[in-house]
């Protein structure tokens, strides 16, 4: 097992994740109106949010300094992941609406560009573990988001799966629209690609999310698979970056819905059976992250 679940809550909480998540996905994907409020209207809400609190815990307020979003996800990963993928998702829209930049030949590139520069963002999560692991007592190192994270080899391994995704990516010219414009379609991203994708980030999160990773490393990635894999075949990557982008805006607001109470789950790989921010782990249980990030650059490969 992989994770450390003693309780229908915990179970329930990820059906909650999953559900949501396709359910969202359907609104943002079959109405413009949907993408516009969700990538519109509530990222700038949000954003005015992130840049009071930025003012507010520079300023010393108390209630900026005592936010879940400073506290727990203030680090440049949550931030740039964030707003990496909503840049995808306003990008696919342009495409598959054919509007503005989306009616150009050249910017069916984008969505090349756009999932590569997130797969580098996650690689040099990735690469920051395995170099902070390396200086630390037992590989463990603390994060800003306040969470014991274990680096070690595991970690050059997996940022080496990912960038062999980036150079699997093929036939972004052919990307086209659905005839109801529901998705944008990218016919190269195979089940293969999926399957070596989603192999890579579940690592990717398992060892830098680790407190997250049964749902974005879980709910997250099977939520846009099952979508493309039962009604929009071809669409994979358009869920993909709804899903991420709206994930990404709840986690930065409510983080504590996954790192504390009765829907939190810990990994195996603390191997004290508890992650506690004050108590330095002793014991790690390394087995996962080492047979998955194998398995992550063999199905890549």
């Amino acid at each position: 097992m992989l994770f450390q679940i003693n309780s229908m809550w915990q179970i329930l909480g990820w059906v909650l994740v999953f559900a949501g998540l396709i359910i969202t996905n359907e609104i943002e994907r079959r109405t413009k109106k949907g993408g516009i409020f969700f990538f519109g209207i509530v990222l700038a809400a949000l954003t005015v949010y992130f840049i009071a609190i930025q003012i507010g815990a520079h300023t010393g307020a108390a209630w900026a300094l005592n936010s879940q979003t400073y506290k727990y996800m203030n680090g440049w990963f949550h931030y740039a992941k964030l707003y990496a993928a909503v840049a995808g998702c306003i990008g696919f829209m342009l495409l598959k609406y054919k509007t503005g930049l989306g009616n150009k030949q050249w910017f069916k590139c984008f969505p090349f560009i756009i999932v590569a520069i997130n797969i580098l963002i996650a690689v040099g999560s990735d690469f920051e573990s395995a170099i902070k692991g390396a200086d630390a007592v037992n590989g463990w190192w603390f994060s800003n988001e306040k969470v014991w994270l274990n680096g070690g080899w595991w970690n050059w391994v997996n940022g080496i799966a990912g960038i062999l995704n980036i150079f699997c990516m093929t036939g972004w010219w052919g990307i086209y629209t659905s005839k109801k414009k529901d998705d944008m379609l990218w016919p190269d991203m195979t089940w293969m690609f999926i399957l070596a994708y989603d192999v890579w980030n579940f690592q990717y999160t398992y060892l830098n999310l680790p407190t997250h990773s049964w749902y974005c490393g879980v709910a997250l990635l099977l939520a846009p698979t099952f979508a493309a894999a039962f009604w929009n075949k071809g669409g994979w990557i358009q869920n993909r970056a709804n899903t991420l982008a709206l994930w990404c805006m709840f986690a930065q607001v409510f983080p504590l819905f996954q790192d504390q109470g009765k829907f939190a789950v810990i990994p195996r790989l603390y191997a004290d059976g508890f992650m506690d921010a004050a108590t330095h782990p002793t014991a790690v249980d390394p087995t996962a992250q080492g047979v998955i990030s194998v398995l992550s650059i063999v199905v890549t490969s």
